[in-house]
């Protein structure tokens, strides 16, 4: 085999030709007999028409696309469900996930189909030939009819999938498995189907004898390009459903794991294969996944992020242990997990410091740590820390973000410093929304007010410092925003307020006659 054919690509398709119906039969012990036919309906021009069957119903004579009426003249003891294509979408991902323990690189082919990159990895089931009558077979068990081929392209094996299942071609015969097909094969949609029959092309081969500009001109450039593809000659590239991890290390079982203490024991197995990859590139991880394959097809992934890269096995271990332990839905191993997987979809580029002397290094690493193991258990959007921005607008003058990507930036942040034996000039309690509170009169116009009710509450104010007046940022505000005077208060009860009048009487509110009316106030934050 030459070096060139090594390199070419080996694309699975799946076909699950019976998913709606399937789905339904999955679960159909509380609804009758399996054997019953049954159909699922859609909605097509005011009128319901066959969306899926199973076989009994196909034996007798129903097919896709049959009004309901007709159907039912037909069988009058038809099982009726009707469609619901979210959930069927959700199947479809549901099965791509299990996909993912042939291949990482696994693409939607909506409706009902899927495509597998299984280039260079068919060896590890034995062959292609063995990989696909595994994966059929494994289908077939877990309740869905499945059509699969393998190719070089992606629309060469698509196509053999829906008009020969279980076929395997060689590096390039892809255009003399695909010659005898009809050309409603390649799913170029009716119009072009109908217009190549009328001129007497009914095959692909038929098709692909005639000159490539004689098809562009009738039928145009994309089909040309379709039919190419069909033929092995290039491919448009799958579109994998996840990104491909930077490092996977993964482990299967003959006899399925089910207890705890297996499962801890295999992630910690995975970890020290992981770590001792990484580390020959001198890399450590950022981002981490364990993915859990139940007998049944049932997949679970659980992930962790860290602050800083990992290095350390034992802090792997840690992590996933707090993840496990604060799941709301508990890992629940249904017969048992027959492949666990552990992947780093990011890493980054280990950079030595000095760690023996430096103990302000080691408080960052104890630092980063405690904000990982935290993270792990209440997610890392909970743990934050504050930032400070550059803007005057009290309630944007500080922004919250991560802590597991923003500790660096938070530990050099500066912020203004306080004036020695001077009172705070902002409450220790800002509200993230200004709270309205009623004025009955101020002192002047513009001045701060005698007294004000908050939360129901009738407050008494015995000493003010004010007014700080804040302009609101016309440039990104579009000038919608009005100006405030910020008061500092003090009521009887010794309660200190920090409380605002937004806008300036006779300059900025006005009735819809253009008279001063009193402006609003509010209460931004509070004290110590």
């Amino acid at each position: 085999m030459s070096a060139s054919s090594l390199n070419r690509r080996r694309i699975l398709s799946l076909w699950l030709p019976r998913l709606p119906i399937d789905r339904i039969q999955r679960f159909f012990g509380a609804l009758g007999k399996a054997n019953d036919p049954s159909i699922v309906v859609i909605k097509d021009n005011n009128a319901l028409v066959i969306h899926a069957l199973n076989e009994a119903a196909e034996r007798l004579g129903l097919y896709i696309g049959q009004p309901l009426a007709n159907a039912r003249a037909m069988c009058p003891d038809l099982k009726v469900f009707d469609a619901d294509v979210v959930a069927d979408a959700k199947t479809l991902s549901d099965v791509a996930d299990w996909c993912d323990r042939f291949t990482p690189l696994v693409a939607l082919d909506p409706p009902h189909g899927l495509f597998l990159d299984i280039t260079g990895c068919a060896h590890l089931f034995g062959g292609e030939a063995a990989l696909l009558q595994t994966f059929v077979r494994a289908l077939a068990r877990q309740g869905f009819a499945a059509s699969a081929a393998i190719a070089g392209t992606s629309v060469c094996a698509r196509t053999l999938t829906r008009q020969a299942s279980g076929t395997i071609v060689a590096d390039g015969g892809e255009a003399a498995a695909i010659s005898r097909l009809p050309v409603s094969a390649l799913g170029a949609g009716e119009a072009i189907t109908t217009g190549l029959r009328r001129a007497g092309l009914k095959t692909i081969g038929d098709v692909a004898s005639r000159e490539p500009h004689e098809i562009t001109a009738r039928f145009g450039a994309r089909f040309s390009t379709l039919l190419a593809h069909a033929q092995g000659h290039g491919d448009a590239p799958i579109n994998p459903r996840k990104p491909l991890p930077d490092y996977i290390v993964e482990k299967r079982f003959a006899e399925p794991i089910a207890t705890d203490t297996m499962i801890a024991m295999t992630l910690s197995r995975l970890a020290d294969t992981l770590i001792a990859s990484m580390e020959k590139q001198g890399k450590g991880a950022r981002r981490l996944e364990a993915a859990f394959f139940r007998t049944d097809g049932v997949v679970r992934a659980i992930m962790v992020e860290t602050g800083r890269p990992v290095t350390q096995s034992k802090v792997i271990d840690r992590l996933f242990r707090e993840r496990l332990d604060a799941l709301a839905d508990p890992l629940d191993p249904g017969f048992g997990f027959d492949m666990v997987r552990l992947s780093a979809s990011r890493t980054e580029i280990v950079v030595q410091e000095q760690r023996d002397l430096d103990a302000h290094v080691h408080d960052n690493d104890e630092l980063a740590a405690l904000i990982d193991r935290i993270a792990a258990r209440i997610g890392g959007k909970r743990v934050v820390v504050h930032l400070p921005e550059d803007t005057h607008i009290p309630e944007c003058a500080v922004l919250a973000a991560p802590a597991q990507h923003h500790l660096a930036v938070a530990m050099q942040a500066e912020w203004p410093a306080r004036a020695e034996s001077e009172p705070p000039l902002r409450p220790l309690r800002l509200f993230d929304r200004p709270e309205p509170i009623k004025v009955p009169f101020a002192t002047v116009p513009d001045g701060p007010p005698h007294q004000f009710t908050w939360r129901r509450a009738l407050h008494a104010v015995v000493r003010v410092e004010g007014p700080e007046r804040i302009a609101m940022e016309w440039w990104r505000q579009d000038g919608k925003q009005l100006t405030r005077d910020y008061f500092r208060i003090e009521d009887a009860e010794g309660l200190r307020f920090w409380i605002f009048r937004d806008g300036l009487y006779e300059g900025e509110v006005f009735d819809d006659e253009g008279k001063p009316i009193p402006p609003n106030w509010y209460v931004h934050g509070l004290f110590a």
